[in-house]
């Protein structure tokens, strides 16, 4: 039981000094190093730095996975998420494109999509990455069967300060990502 919440601690907090060491805040950016040098502390505590192989991590990882803990704790955290934003760009086999994003049926939809987009956001293993994007390109093409290819798109909104709005800075859209897919015209085969 205090191992249990001795983990949910450690990874909220973790989480929090991560966001606030990124500047995701409105708190003073002098504490940032300090938060950076917190969040690393404990990325070390809870073992998230030992190889992927390794059985200890792989048992903790587990445990975290199965208890719910290893993600979400970091939602009470004071942060503004990133702006990130997915467009589709749906080619035909004519040669016309149209560009679609996605969609959502809800308030809470839209919650855990702006949670995704900001997950795949901060994702640095690039196969997580890519079959995250080609789920969400996969759900697009149902919508447009008739589409060849879908290229999913990831960036992210550069949002002015106040300072800068106030000077006439307007908001700016940021490439990070970009994959091509391609769909079969049976819906039974896997996309490649």
């Amino acid at each position: 039981m205090l191992f249990h919440f001795a983990l949910i601690v450690g990874i909220s907090a973790q989480q929090t000094f991560w966001i606030v060491a990124q500047g995701y805040t409105s708190l003073p950016h002098s504490i940032d190093p300090f938060s950076r040098k917190a969040a690393d502390a404990l990325t070390i505590a809870l073992g998230q730095n030992l190889g992927l192989s390794n059985p200890a991590r792989q048992s903790l990882t587990g445990y975290l996975h199965s208890a719910g803990i290893e993600g979400g704790y970091g939602f009470f955290a004071p942060n503004v998420p990133s702006s990130y934003k997915l467009v589709f760009e749906l080619h035909y086999p004519d040669g016309h494109v149209e560009y679609d994003l996605p969609h959502v049926s809800g308030t809470a939809t839209g919650l855990r999509l702006v949670s995704l987009l900001d997950r795949i956001g901060r994702t640095q293993y690039e196969p997580l990455r890519e079959v995250m994007l080609i789920m969400l390109a996969y759900s697009a093409w149902q919508e447009h069967a008739g589409a060849a290819t879908v290229r999913a798109v990831f960036g992210y909104v550069d949002v002015p300060s106040l300072s800068e709005l106030k000077e006439g800075k307007k908001e700016s859209y940021n490439f990070l990502y970009a994959y091509d897919f391609t769909f079969p015209s049976s819906s039974n085969a896997p996309p490649r």
